[in-house]
């Protein structure tokens, strides 16, 4: 696939939005579009890019620290999408407590004009 590496850059920019706790990159990286989705791991959908920005709002702003590391497991796309799958190792600081989470995620992408958008991301706990 010839634009994996772009499709893996934006992956990294949604990463690095998410690990920042930045708001205004996480709004570059997703499209906002109402069919947009997003599933945080252990919880339900989310539908649209107001309720996806509602719930990063609530976990920066209740997120002392994040530390966030990945390790690809397979990146495709034919024409106009393309997704990543990849394992999720999340250190986090809340309340005054560690908390480290591994999970499987999927992150899909649609081709806008010249830049690739997540258009969904979601994350299942891996025991």
């Amino acid at each position: 696939m010839q634009d994996e590496q772009v499709i893996l850059d934006a992956n990294d920019a949604f990463y690095r939005a998410f690990e920042k706790k930045d708001l205004e990159a996480m709004r570059q990286v997703w499209s906002h579009g109402i069919a947009c989705t997003c599933v945080h791991p252990g919880r339900g959908e989310l539908k649209g890019w107001e309720a996806i920005e509602s719930s990063w709002q609530k976990i920066f702003r209740n997120t002392a620290y994040l530390e966030i590391d990945t390790k690809i497991i397979t990146v495709n796309g034919n024409g106009e999408l393309a997704y990543v799958i990849l394992i999720e190792k999340v250190l986090q600081v809340a309340q005054r407590r560690q908390q480290k989470a591994e999970s499987m995620a999927t992150n899909i992408f649609e081709r806008l004009g010249q830049d690739w958008y997540l258009v969904h991301h979601h994350g299942s706990p891996m025991i």
